[in-house]
């Protein structure tokens, strides 16, 4: 895990992109934010041998490829598993065969995206700071 590498969004709605660019602005963290609204360009993106990004965000619904099809692309790849990125879904709502779904492919979390810009830059911070004090293999190396 790069912890100064960039924070991957994939979301295809551009106000919830907005909403986060606000967020990120507001807690200055210094890792650059990059979005992506098509899961098959994120996993170009991820497959380039010069990148280590920090940390994956994904919503669910996607087009082209969903959130679940992207993770199980990233899982079962085994150059990506060894860069050691937290994957988690945020997105706008839940049910128990969702989750289920998610943690059956090892995702690092499960979050639905907060209605308030308050809880939202919360959630994120919360996020953010969790993985910024966790260990990985790959800091080993």
């Amino acid at each position: 895990m790069n912890k100064s590498g960039p924070i991957i969004i994939i979301e295809d709605d551009i106000d919830d992109q907005e909403l986060l660019e606000e967020v990120f602005g507001n807690l200055r963290y210094r890792n650059q934010v990059i979005y992506f609204v098509d899961a098959n360009e994120a996993l170009q993106y991820l497959n380039r041998n010069d990148t280590h990004p920090f940390l994956i965000l994904s919503d669910l619904n996607l087009p082209k490829m969903n959130g679940f099809e992207l993770r199980n692309e990233i899982f079962r790849n085994l150059q990506l598993q060894n860069k050691c990125i937290p994957y988690l879904f945020f997105t706008s709502g839940a049910d128990r065969k969702s989750v289920t779904d998610a943690y059956g492919l090892s995702v690092q979390g499960f979050f639905i995206k907060p209605a308030s810009i308050h809880a939202l830059q919360d959630t994120i911070r919360k996020i953010v700071e969790y993985w910024q004090e966790c260990m990985a293999p790959s800091q080993f190396e």
